[in-house]
């Protein structure tokens, strides 16, 4: 078996990135592998490879949406150093402080994104990836036909999901897609993150919120918020929801949608990993009173 960290140096060598003199594990998402790799001058940059690619676009992808996040919604991310095929390489970020001033700031900065970048149709010029499944960003003028057919319903056929959600659950799910314009408000697109969970929210060096790993659209604004509402965040979030709710005009039913909105996520874990964490639980009882009594 390759050892991870041989992977990653052998792509860097053969990318042309000669100069790193040691390559370390770093923690992060479990789509690719991922390493700190330290250069000859002293500095470090990030290094994410696959062993076997889910595709030739995948980096490509995921760096434009950094740059799409940094550009257009003004968000801290991480330069892109190198995109290609087999490797990424960005930027070495620090890791969060742990103090409520630095969800206050993301608060604010996250707010600025979702409302500064409406934008009349929901998708994204491209399809990008979630984790190692390709992320569908077909253009839709209906933002609840757009949630269904591309964050919900195409989770299905998907082994791992079709074995984990009996036919009793698969059409309570088609029954919640129906009744969506019931169930959520009729909010415009917006440029989203796409992976919005705690893990993927870093710093720069001067302290700022700094955000990762993107699967980005335009879509609800509130698929961010869900992301990060159902992943157990860390203490010192609490006050970020509080505040993002006011600077952006949520209305106080916003809680309750959380769990639907998720779902989107949860289908993804589930199609991915064996060891889903819970997801597909989740999922059922998010559904349960969608199934038909008999």
């Amino acid at each position: 078996m390759t050892d991870p960290m041989s992977l990653l140096r052998r792509r860097l060598d053969d990318s042309g990135i000669a100069d790193v003199v040691s390559v370390e594990p770093a923690t992060g998402g479990l789509a690719a592998t991922a390493g700190l790799a330290r250069r000859a001058d002293g500095t470090a940059v990030f290094v994410k490879g696959f062993d076997e690619a889910p595709s030739d676009d995948a980096f490509a992808a995921e760096a434009e949406g950094l740059t799409a996040l940094r550009t257009l919604g003004g968000v801290t991310t991480p330069e892109v150093i190198l995109a290609d095929p087999g490797l990424l390489v960005l930027e070495a970020l620090r890791p969060r402080p742990r103090d409520e001033a630095f969800w206050e700031r993301l608060a604010h900065a996250l707010a600025r994104l979702h409302t500064t970048t409406t934008h009349h149709r929901f998708g994204w010029h491209r399809d990008n990836w979630l984790g190692r499944r390709r992320q569908v960003n077909t253009w839709e003028d209906d933002g609840f036909a757009f949630f269904a057919r591309h964050r919900l319903l195409r989770w299905l056929g998907e082994p791992r999901v079709d074995a984990a959600l009996d036919a009793a659950d698969r059409a309570a799910l088609e029954r919640l897609c129906s009744l969506l314009p019931e169930l959520l408000p009729a909010g415009p697109a917006c440029l989203t993150h796409g992976d919005l969970w705690a893990q993927n929210v870093l710093a720069s060096a001067d302290g700022r919120p700094a955000l990762i790993d993107p699967a980005v659209s335009y879509t609800w604004a509130e698929v961010d918020l869900a992301h990060l509402w159902t992943t157990a965040p860390p203490p010192e979030a609490c006050g970020f929801f509080d505040l993002y709710a006011e600077l952006t005009g949520l209305d106080a039913a916003w809680r309750e949608r959380m769990p639907i909105l998720q779902l989107r996520q949860h289908l993804a874990v589930v199609a991915q990993f064996d060891d889903d964490w819970g997801a597909a639980d989740l999922i059922r009882s998010t559904l349960a009173p969608f199934r038909r009594r008999r």
